[in-house]
């Protein structure tokens, strides 16, 4: 009966994997965040290390398996391998990341004895909002989908995120589903840990209504181009001209705005090749019409070999961006040569860029400075902080074509909404087959182009001054406090619960009667 017993509660953490993603775009059913990792943490109460980690990972299956399922179609649709390959690729993805949640489960476990009363209740939370930002910032340099606070843009904890940013708000959203499973496993302090729920909860309401940053500067109209550029399509030479032609002509439709953004890679070309006969002049129209034009394409560097994804700024001021956190597997391969010759034996050809670094000037557009991010760049919250104080709005480009009609683009949608409310800016967000949208600094949606639709999206943003608690202070006070927090519980439990601890890392011990 022990044994079944195990089966279905490990059966139960997958599920409990697959309500989790649900609370995430573009279900957004936020409160099963809390829900779905409250089990998990019960679930992780008097058990092996061993058992945890095989629960942990359960649930990292079922999360990442739904949550990051849209791999498939990047890898099968347009990197050119076969289903078979495809499929295999995608497991092994989903399969590496749920090792992260089995880590998790790992390290509460054996942190668990001998943390007494209401502290236990710290342990989980602490090292799972410790264990995204390892997996968000440090592994195949970063990876940080999915994180718990993403779940959360329209839920009360919302309030927390110009305050602490994506750990901070994280944490608390990870402490009230360990505060929910402690409630419901024991009769002690029921009445104060609700009472804890209430006060952290109401918080969170009231600091949505406090504004962090404010105007400095009259609204300003804006046009973002999506053109709805097929991604098989998109480098096809044949189709260039056209594709330039198509870009212009809506451009020109929107002359009357102050700043039109075009997506990543808009233009399919290098630099050298169309900046005489297409850029220049194109920059010389803009500011007759007294616009600034914020378009993207790949550029060389000193060499051929030297390559950047980029974007530029034409019109009344003219800079370039070259793109400084680059995807892996998909602008430079790790881990080689093994990447690279399993890639190439599947006949998946992929680009190899060069990082543009982090110290580069801030562009401007419509009379201001803004922060730039290309792709997935929008899912560092660095990303949306360095230089900062002299910017007064973000703008993205990506190009979200390569997943196709999967969650993948709602995703990534809110976690861009994520940037705009940790740095209190209006966000541009400009891509080519979606979601194109002008996101407030409250993180709300303003206007949004439709997927797979070819449109011109104007709205107006004003420009921000001033700086969030968490823009002034970054991701570290968080990441430093959580730390010490751990290392004050290990402290206090005492030196034989430290014994106890290291008794249950032996790997050839037998525990099967707890098992």
């Amino acid at each position: 009966m022990r044994i079944s017993s195990n089966i279905y509660w490990d059966l139960l953490a997958a599920i409990a994997g697959i309500l989790f993603t649900l609370a995430f775009a573009p279900f957004d059913y936020a409160y099963l965040a809390p829900a779905a990792l409250s089990f998990l943490f019960a679930s992780w109460q008097n058990i092996t290390p061993r058992r945890a980690i095989l629960r942990g990972y359960f649930f990292g299956l079922g999360s990442f398996g739904l949550g990051v399922s849209w791999v498939y179609i990047s890898i099968h649709d347009f990197g050119g391998s076969n289903w078979l390959g495809a499929g295999l690729l995608t497991c092994l993805f989903f399969g590496f990341w749920a090792l992260f949640p089995a880590l998790a489960g790992f390290l509460s476990v054996t942190l668990l004895p001998g943390t007494k009363g209401l502290s236990s209740i710290m342990v989980m939370p602490v090292v799972w909002v410790l264990i995204e930002y390892f997996r968000g910032y440090w592994v195949l340099n970063g990876f940080p989908w999915l994180q718990i606070a993403y779940s959360q843009l329209e839920s009360p904890l919302a309030g927390y995120i110009p305050v602490a940013g994506v750990y901070g708000a994280g944490f608390l959203t990870a402490l009230t589903a360990s505060i929910i499973a402690f409630i419901f496993q024991t009769r002690k302090h029921r009445l104060l840990l609700a009472a804890a729920l209430a006060v952290l909860w109401s918080a969170g309401s009231i600091l949505q209504t406090v504004k962090w940053t404010g105007p400095i500067g009259q609204p300003i109209l804006v046009s973002l181009i999506q053109g709805n550029i097929p991604q098989d399509k998109k480098w096809l030479p044949e189709n260039r001209l056209a594709t330039l032609r198509y870009y212009k002509t809506m451009t020109e439709a929107n002359w009357g705005s102050a700043v039109i953004v075009w997506p990543e890679t808009s233009i399919p070309a290098y630099l050298s090749e169309v900046n005489e006969r297409f850029l220049q002049p194109l920059s010389k129209a803009a500011r007759q019409h007294s616009t600034d034009l914020i378009v993207s394409l790949p550029a060389h560097g000193n060499s051929e070999d030297e390559k950047y994804n980029a974007v530029m700024t034409l019109g009344k001021e003219t800079g370039m961006y070259r793109k400084n956190h680059l995807l892996p597997f998909g602008e430079y391969l790790p881990w080689q040569p093994v990447s690279g010759f399993i890639l190439n034996s599947l006949a998946i050809k992929l680009g190899n860029f060069k990082s543009g670094g982090s110290e580069q000037p801030l562009l401007k557009a419509g009379g201001y400075p803004f922060i730039t991010s290309i792709c997935y760049e929008d899912a560092f919250s660095d990303a949306g902080t360095l230089g900062l104080s002299g910017a007064a709005y973000l703008v993205n480009v990506t190009n979200d074509g390569w997943f196709g009609h999967s969650i993948e683009p709602y995703q990534h949608l809110q976690i861009a909404r994520m940037r705009a409310m940790e740095t209190g800016r209006f966000l541009l967000r400009s891509t080519n087959t979606g979601v194109t949208a002008i996101v407030a600094p409250d993180g709300k949606v303003i206007n949004q182009a439709p997927l797979f639709k070819a449109t011109a999206l104007t709205g107006t943003i004003t420009p921000m001054g001033g700086m969030t608690p968490y823009a002034s202070a970054g991701d570290k006070p968080v990441i430093i406090a959580l730390i010490m927090l751990l290392f004050c519980m290990i402290a206090l439990s005492g030196p034989l619960a430290i014994n106890k601890r290291l008794q249950n890392l032996k790997p050839l011990r037998l525990r099967s009667k707890r098992e």
